[in-house]
């Protein structure tokens, strides 16, 4: 079976035909549990995401902020495995129709096998991966797999990426291009400043893929900000803090909507 790679960039494509930025949400499998996080994730499409990025649990998620590295403990503490993200995949892209991804740091692939991952993966339904520790130049083997499966590849850059390595990012990556808006790690921000700007301006000089920024927005305000300039808004943090921060999983649901349809709007002010 092939992967959704295609359904992902018709998904950006109609965004853009709108005139407007697609918002693209990020939440852990297995968080709060296996199956909260499946409904979580519909919850977000339901608000209006476009596209979803299942977070596979990382005991040392290095690009990650403390409230993401929270959930991450939550769902291994609760036994969390690969079967479970693909299945998170599986059911959510059957239930929505939209473009599901996986973002996982590099090790837990290598461990299980690439040929074995991109198989199920797309088996599942799923459109790619975001593979934020996976050098390019050493990403040859992946992408070979991915290819054939039908799977995006997405790679992120930074505001410190010199021209040069950005060229060589965009050349191998597929689907869209995540930039990040600033140094640092995951988490919400007060703003998110030009870097962001500045990054994806000369990211667009070296690529026809979508540009989507990540890291730091959190509120109506900064997703309409952001899609002035960006294909596509993206955001974790602030919908983990919400499920958190909530008092039962209902009311977690109900909270992840709410901040999708107030993010959808925003995106739609550029």
């Amino acid at each position: 079976m092939s992967g959704n790679i295609e359904l992902l960039s018709t998904a950006l494509a109609a965004a853009k035909a709108e005139k407007r930025a697609a918002l693209i949400a990020y939440l852990p499998a297995g968080f709060p549990t296996v199956d909260g996080g499946i409904e979580a994730v519909k919850a977000v499409v339901a608000g209006g995401a476009d596209v979803v990025e299942v977070g596979l649990p990382h005991s040392d998620p290095v690009l990650d902020g403390p409230v993401i590295q929270t959930a991450d403990d939550i769902a291994l503490r609760g036994g969390v495995k690969i079967a479970d993200v693909m299945r998170t995949v599986r059911e959510a892209y059957e239930a929505t129709g939209v473009p599901i991804l996986v973002m996982t740091y590099w090790n837990p692939i290598d461990r299980y096998g690439i040929e074995r991952f991109t198989a199920e993966l797309a088996e599942a339904g799923g459109a790619g991966c975001i593979l934020p520790d996976l050098p390019v130049q050493e990403s040859s083997v992946w992408r070979e797999h991915a290819d054939k499966h039908g799977l995006a590849t997405v790679f992120v850059v930074a505001p410190s990426s010199k021209d040069e390595r950005l060229t060589a990012i965009t050349a191998a990556g597929s689907g869209f291009v995540y930039a990040a808006s600033l140094m640092g790690v995951t988490g919400t921000r007060e703003s998110v400043g030009e870097q962001a700007q500045d990054v994806v301006r000369r990211t667009r000089a070296t690529t026809e893929l979508p540009v989507c920024v990540g890291l730091g927005v959190s509120n109506a305000q900064q997703a309409a900000e952001v899609a002035v300039f960006a294909d596509g808004v993206i955001v974790g943090s602030a919908f983990v803090k919400r499920i958190l921060d909530a008092p039962d999983e209902a009311s977690g649901l109900a909270a992840v909507r709410s901040l999708a349809g107030e993010l959808a709007e925003g995106v739609r002010k550029r």
